[in-house]
């Protein structure tokens, strides 16, 4: 099976900045990172098979994540609702206590 060159993405100064700021994340929402380092090869001009190697993904997940931001732009990465009981707690919140619990340690007490 060979390379799929993928639809070209044209992104604007805005969607590049966001994404590039959503790929350097390096503990929580780890998959909102990889969703945007997937956009900016796609933006690069990057095959499906440079982009998956480069992320140690897989192709079919790259061709996926191009597909899918073509038609909903940055709306795409973030993550869609799961089946079940609605979430009692915002992404907002998920994320700062997240945060919160990788990066800070407590106030007078161990990090674990």
């Amino acid at each position: 099976m060979g390379d799929i060159q993928l639809q070209p993405v044209v992104v604007s100064e805005a969607e590049r900045l966001t994404l590039e700021n959503w790929a350097k994340r390096l503990s929580a929402a780890q998959g909102l990172a990889v969703r945007a380092r997937i956009a900016l090869g796609c933006a690069n001009g990057w095959n499906d098979t440079m982009v998956a190697a480069r992320l140690g993904v897989g192709r079919d997940t790259v061709r996926r994540f191009c597909a899918r931001f073509l038609a909903r732009r940055l709306d795409l990465l973030t993550d869609e609702p799961w089946p079940g009981v609605p979430r009692t707690i915002t992404e907002t919140q998920a994320e700062e206590v997240a945060v919160r619990t990788l990066e800070q340690k407590p106030q007078d007490g161990t990090h674990w």
